[in-house]
């Protein structure tokens, strides 16, 4: 299948300027034409994002077409390529006449290629307009719709056999005789692993982290830190310690609201033990590390007290 389908273009320093097309080259080479089409649409629209809504959507599919043959007079008219191909180095090559030369697309060849390409999207976003008022009607439609199943049942056998064969992916090239040949001989690649294995090693590092970082229960981290360093403060002084352990809040170090305690001397505002309670069953005092008990409130008579 290899040999075939010709997937090893660079096994010669010097190979043929004729030598096969990789199968991902060509279907890149369609993805890109895609998107500069759409590129070119979106471009088109805003030009006339300040008019009307809706100006342009009754002549929508021949706007389409006349922007697509513009692209098609520029490229494959005039080099035998479309502009993804060009950017890949890839241009179509008439294989009707035998021979190792290169032969470009015929006149004949170009403008057939243009019909069933932009001609078959016109027809089939315009085909629903087009048969509205014509007497037959159900008829016509019934007739398009098998000529359209019979078009996508052999796009798929072309498509099978473009991955068995590694040529003509689409219909329209095998039915015009035009294959995808590269423009210049192409030397041997010379590939840099500098590049990829730091892009493995740090994407393999951000994967770690991402399923590191939940695991850690950051609430306790900070609680144990702020025990830690807790000590510190209580070095400068007993003085004042009781009078501040019930006139600010041990979490937020505010005047406590609706003050509430646990098992230990120090006083918390009711939103700030709760909220960190339930973001943290094992919630622990963060100035003297004591594991939370019962929440109980402070009454006013005993915080005055003390």
């Amino acid at each position: 299948m290899a040999g075939a389908g010709g997937d090893k273009p660079f096994a010669k320093a010097g190979p043929s300027p004729l030598s096969r097309v990789l199968r991902i080259s060509q279907l890149d080479a369609f993805e890109l034409d895609g998107a500069l089409e759409q590129l070119v649409w979106s471009q088109f629209t805003q030009c006339f994002q300040h008019f009307k809504p809706g100006l342009l959507t009754p002549v929508e599919p021949e706007l389409k077409a006349l922007l697509q043959l513009l692209l098609w007079r520029f490229t494959v008219f005039s080099n035998s390529a479309t502009v993804g191909q060009s950017l890949l180095n890839i241009r179509y090559k008439n294989s009707l006449i035998p021979g190792q030369k290169y032969r470009p697309m015929s006149r004949p060849q170009k403008f057939w290629f243009v019909l069933l390409t932009v001609g078959e999207k016109w027809l089939r976003e315009r085909s629903h307009s087009l048969f509205l008022n014509h007497p037959a009607e159900s008829k016509a439609r019934k007739v398009l719709s098998i000529l359209t199943g019979l078009t996508k049942v052999a796009s798929l056998v072309n498509f099978l056999l473009f991955l068995q064969r590694g040529t003509y992916p689409t219909l329209t090239e095998r039915l015009l005789g035009v294959q995808p040949v590269f423009s210049r001989p192409q030397g041997p690649r010379d590939i840099n692993f500098q590049f990829l294995n730091r892009e493995l090693l740090w994407n393999g590092f951000a994967e770690f982290l991402i399923f590191l970082l939940p695991l850690i229960n950051m609430w306790k981290l900070k609680a144990s830190v702020a025990t830690l360093f807790s000590p510190l403060n209580e070095l400068r002084g007993t003085e004042g310690s009781e009078e501040t352990y019930c006139t600010e809040c041990a979490i937020c170090g505010e005047w406590p609201t609706m003050p509430h305690s646990v098992s230990c001397n120090h006083v918390f505002c009711y939103y700030c033990l709760k909220s960190h309670t339930i973001a943290d069953i094992c919630f622990t005092c963060p100035k003297c590390g004591t594991e939370t008990g019962t929440i109980e409130p402070v009454r006013l008579h005993e915080l005055h007290q003390s």
